[in-house]
């Protein structure tokens, strides 16, 4: 049992709020997943730099002076924002690559745990608030975003396995459920080139819905495809760059709400995560039906 919360907003007026509409669902979810919590913010690509969202167990060692050993070693500007264990590295596009070779090697245990032009994700082991609390979400602007709250009940309770989880750039997924045909796929997807962090099931639907992408797919096309693809129960909330999409299985086990409106469409895996939404009361608000696709772009 996880929950799930996102947002994908229609009127850009709310975009400073987004990042407390979204602490105060994700919150309302701590007793569907109280054991780790994550958070995935788009904010506005505003100055072509690619950002690097890294994780370290040790910041305090991991991160001192590591912008200006990165500058030095891809001959290239690079800064960088702390926040907690997390850190944000922004280089120009086209060093973006040097950066991450260099950082594998000069931080070899540090994770990357997204990397594009707007998205940053954190996530933590934890209680949501708490979570919440260490990043400042609360704070953050963007236009959409999505969140997780986990209950682990096939894998460890750590840092990489919490959600979201992001294998392409700008792309992110959120999951509730079980797969159960993650093995082989994770096989075929490898050979496609894609790499893993985790041996967790809900990276191979990330990762899967990445090759589609990279394929050609766009986000609803990737996500239709994996109702043939992927064997199991699922819940899928994703993001991409431009566009937010939802969709269950073909028996959808899992609960799962949806409100829309002029400003917004939300996401819960339970109504109480929307009831603090503006204008909530007067949203268009539906289960989603399973087997289908909903799917908004910007």
């Amino acid at each position: 049992m996880c929950g799930i919360v996102g947002l994908f907003l229609k009127d850009k007026s709310l975009e400073p709020k987004l990042g407390s509409m979204l602490t105060d669902m994700l919150i309302t979810m701590t007793d569907r997943g109280p054991d780790s919590a994550g958070i995935a913010i788009y904010g506005r690509d505003e100055d072509n730099n690619t950002k690097l969202t890294i994780q370290s167990g040790n910041p305090g060692q991991d991160f001192d002076g590591l912008d200006k050993a990165l500058s030095e070693a891809a001959n290239a500007q690079v800064s960088m924002r702390i926040k907690d264990t997390h850190a944000v590295l922004e280089v120009s596009d086209e060093h973006a690559d040097d950066v991450r070779a260099a950082l594998a090697e000069l931080r070899p245990n540090v994770r990357v745990m997204s990397a594009g032009d707007i998205m940053e994700i954190y996530k933590e082991v934890g209680l949501p608030k708490d979570v919440a609390d260490r990043f400042d979400l609360a704070e953050m602007s963007g236009s959409h975003g999505i969140g997780h709250t986990r209950m682990a009940t096939e894998s460890a309770v750590t840092t990489m396995g919490a959600h979201p989880f992001s294998t392409g750039s700008d792309q992110c997924l959120v999951h509730n459920g079980s797969l159960s045909n993650h093995n082989s796929l994770r096989r075929k997807l490898k050979r496609d080139g894609i790499a893993f962090e985790t041996d967790n099931d809900s990276e191979v639907a990330a990762a899967y819905l990445t090759s589609k992408m990279n394929h050609g797919s766009n986000l609803g096309e990737a996500l239709e495809s994996s109702l043939d693809d992927l064997d199991g129960f699922f819940t899928f909330v994703v993001g991409t760059k431009d566009g937010f999409g939802v969709v269950r299985d073909p028996i959808a086990c899992k609960p799962a709400v949806m409100a829309e409106t002029d400003q917004y469409v939300a996401f819960g895996s339970e109504y109480r995560a929307l009831v603090n939404l503006p204008g909530i009361e007067q949203a268009r608000v539906w289960e989603p039906e399973p087997a289908t696709v909903y799917f908004w772009e910007h």
